[in-house]
């Protein structure tokens, strides 16, 4: 997914920030974020943000829906660049047709993860099928560390089966947990899950204490070791914990998804698609992308490709993590 805003934030993220007390979670709300056009679809982005930047190597999230799309138009996103990082696809409900300058021509259907490696750089498109209506999920960002993000471009695909627990279930798409270990590769440890649960049903979950973890509730109030995280809120847990137990204090299931990675240790400038590590190579990219090479292109999008936005007139500075 591209981030469309006309007046993207630079932010330079990551080995700065501090932690909090693992005795207690930092729950963020999310902002909401046009798609573009005039119908647009909106999405709830958690992060980044002023209060948090990273969770693990996660970097960036957009959780939206459920979305009419007879209302809204669904999603129609043209093709544009990302450089320096993988983009993770998964959905509740609906269909999204994916093509990208590998060649690849895919779908990302619920339950079934799409993870594509922009490294140097790759372009992509994603637009919803006309058979979807309620077109609901989330979109996220990994920041490649600094040894592997001029790394070809790649794509995986693949559809965990879920594990049943005794009061609900897991779908594990990275990383190992419930005893389910994702066969993707990526190139720092990572957990990405989705988690339901059963009406008024606790959940004790063994986690990496090595790793900080963020729990994005989709639906129901979901007690996290104490505090309660309700729908489209980001609760994050600092490293030290063993075992995270959730429990839903609602009468239906609730649905989350479970984040998780050690503190990522490199600093990072993310603005519009590009995650790099300096103002110039931010710039070049951009320039890059609007002359029309390096991406590489991606065929079959009915449309043109999306310009980038303008550069701010001031060089790009960091926005440090409010404390």
């Amino acid at each position: 997914m591209s981030n469309t805003e006309t007046h993207p934030a630079e932010m330079k993220c990551g080995a700065s920030e501090g932690d909090v007390p693992a005795a207690g979670i930092e729950v963020l709300t999310a902002r909401d974020v046009p798609l573009g056009g005039p119908r647009a679809m909106k999405v709830r982005r958690t992060l980044p943000q002023r209060a948090r930047t990273l969770i693990g190597a996660w970097c960036f999230a957009d959780h939206y829906g459920p979305d009419d799309v007879a209302g809204s138009g669904g999603m129609n996103v043209p093709p544009h660049p990302h450089t320096g990082l993988q983009t993770v696809s998964w959905l509740f409900s609906g269909e999204i047709e994916h093509r990208d300058s590998l060649g690849t021509h895919a779908l990302v259907r619920p339950g079934e993860l799409n993870l594509m490696t922009g490294g140097s750089g790759i372009a992509h498109s994603e637009v919803s099928t006309s058979g979807t209506t309620l077109l609901h999920g989330v979109q996220l960002w990994v920041a490649l560390p600094d040894e592997h993000r001029g790394t070809g471009r790649d794509f995986q695909h693949h559809a965990p089966v879920p594990v049943t627990l005794d009061n609900g279930t897991v779908r594990v798409f990275l990383g190992s947990l419930a005893g389910d270990t994702s066969p993707v590769s990526t190139f720092t440890p990572l957990l990405g899950a989705e988690v339901s649960l059963d009406p008024g049903a606790t959940m004790s979950l063994d986690v990496d204490a090595g790793f900080e973890h963020g729990v994005l509730v989709d639906s129901g109030d979901v007690r996290v070791d104490g505090d309660t995280v309700r729908p489209t809120e980001l609760g994050y847990l600092a490293p030290g914990r063993r075992t995270l137990t959730l429990t839903n204090e609602s009468a239906a299931t609730a649905r989350l998804v479970l984040l998780g990675g050690p503190p990522f240790p490199e600093e990072i400038i993310m603005w519009w698609n590009f995650v790099g590590r300096s103002h110039d190579e931010i710039v070049q990219a951009r320039e890059d992308w609007m002359k029309g090479d390096r991406f590489g292109e991606v065929y079959g999008y009915d449309g043109a490709p999306l310009p980038a936005p303008e550069l701010p007139n001031a060089p790009l500075k960091p926005r440090r993590r409010a404390r």
